[in-house]
């Protein structure tokens, strides 16, 4: 008998499917494309015979190349085609006089949010041509082409278990060595130094030091800011307000490093919360892995769990734009959603004499996307107040490649630690 009060919940939509003809006859196989790009409409059948020239030629036109040479070949195919979409065309009169008003914005400072966009759609266009080398795989994911890697467990990684009974699927070549980069990450992990600090600020050391992530949750290859939850002062409570158990959350937990961090100090439980099931099982492998000494929750929630704590971690994504794609979250907060929401209902959910801790970088102020002063009015508005801020200049190697487009405004960079309390 069916419930009457249950919830019909909508059916999963369809994959999408490409088609293709091989042999005379019709082929399909499922489309796979992590950041929601649509399946080529047309697609030709490609080999070691294919020239670069005439392969970036069908790319740029929206034609998918299915190979069926041999797979280092396609690798070297696709390294021509990415040297041939980042050779910097001829200048036109239109695009000097662009680049001579970028040279006046740098020289004075004006951040310019229009050079930010044209960016983001140069990188579209690129990963779009890019995206058009095609490689098919069987239903356990293996792939029958000549010097093909056994990429098996790379693909269960990021896609799921096998399910033969799917048939076959096809993906873009660009986006299976990214499956495959992800899963030697998650090998060998990312070194955290402050896991291992004997510094004041941190009371003990994890067994080992290293975070794995998972296939779509943000690495943290930038550890300035991981130093700075590390080395920030906890807030003492007076004996009038001291909780029975200080208790810390951190806010968008991704790979768990902050929780981990949190964990290794003065504090009796932390609970880590995210909504992407990639991170939250990323960040329980990873606090399973650390055996740290004080206990840490991870738990499904859109921000804050039940309860108050003495420290609030976030460590929102710093660029107010539309993501491209489910792996570009962690960078982009379409009309800072998290990071509003953080300061909005960070009030709430602090015990007496706690601070939220909002780690944010001011790069989008560089580049016109977001004003300080806009930030400040938000946490006034929360009713919070500025207690204090820890600063730090990045050193990741974008920051230092003057070659790329937003170099003047990375170069300006600076990652900072708000330490904010209620008025």
């Amino acid at each position: 008998m069916t419930n009457p009060n249950a919830t019909l919940c909508p059916p999963e939509p369809a994959a999408p499917i490409l088609h293709w003809t091989e042999d005379k006859q019709p082929r399909t196989a499922r489309w796979r494309s992590e950041r929601g790009a649509p399946p080529p409409k047309r697609v030709v059948l490609a080999d070691d015979t294919l020239s670069a020239d005439s392969a970036y030629r069908q790319a740029c036109e929206g034609t998918g190349l299915l190979w069926r040479g041999d797979f280092q070949n396609a690798r070297l195919l696709l390294q021509a085609l990415t040297r041939r979409i980042d050779k910097p065309p001829k200048a036109s009169k239109t695009a000097k006089m662009g680049r001579k008003k970028a040279l006046v914005q740098a020289e004075t400072g004006v951040p310019s949010g229009e050079a930010f966009h044209l960016y983001r759609q140069a990188k579209a266009q690129r990963a779009r041509v890019l995206g058009m080398v095609l490689i098919e795989f069987a239903g356990d994911y293996g792939i029958a082409l000549r010097r093909s890697p056994d990429a098996k467990q790379a693909c269960t990684e990021a896609w799921g278990p096998v399910d033969e009974t799917s048939g076959p699927s096809v993906a873009s070549l660009r986006e299976l060595m990214g499956v495959i980069s992800a899963h030697e990450w998650r090998k060998k992990g990312v070194e955290i130094p402050a896991l291992t600090s004997a510094g004041a600020a941190v009371a003990k050391a994890a067994p080992n030091n290293r975070i794995f992530p998972h296939y779509g949750v943000f690495s943290p290859v930038r550890g300035e800011y991981v130093d700075l939850v590390a080395k920030a002062p906890l807030p003492q409570h007076t004996a009038k307000n001291r909780p029975a158990k200080y208790v810390a959350f951190d806010i968008g937990t991704g790979t768990g490093v902050l929780a981990a961090v949190l964990a290794l100090r003065d504090i009796d439980q932390v609970v880590a919360t995210d909504q992407d099931e990639r991170a939250l099982a990323c960040a329980k492998e990873n606090i399973y892995k650390l055996r740290l000494p004080n206990p840490v929750k991870v738990m499904k929630a859109d921000l804050f769990p039940e309860g108050l704590a003495s420290v609030i971690v976030c460590n929102p994504p710093w660029l107010p734009a539309r993501p491209g794609s489910p792996l570009e979250g962690a960078v982009y907060d379409e009309g800072s959603r998290m990071l509003l929401g953080f300061i909005k209902g960070l009030a709430a959910h602090l015990a007496p004499g706690g601070e939220g801790w909002l780690i944010l970088s001011d790069f989008a102020e560089h580049l016109g996307l977001r004003t300080r002063a806009e930030l400040l009015a938000a946490i006034a508005a929360a009713g919070l107040k500025v207690l204090g801020k820890m600063d730090v200049k990045p050193e990741h190697p974008k920051a230092l490649d003057a070659s790329n487009p937003l170099a003047e405004a990375r170069g300006r960079e600076v990652t900072s630690l708000w330490r904010l309390a209620a008025v």
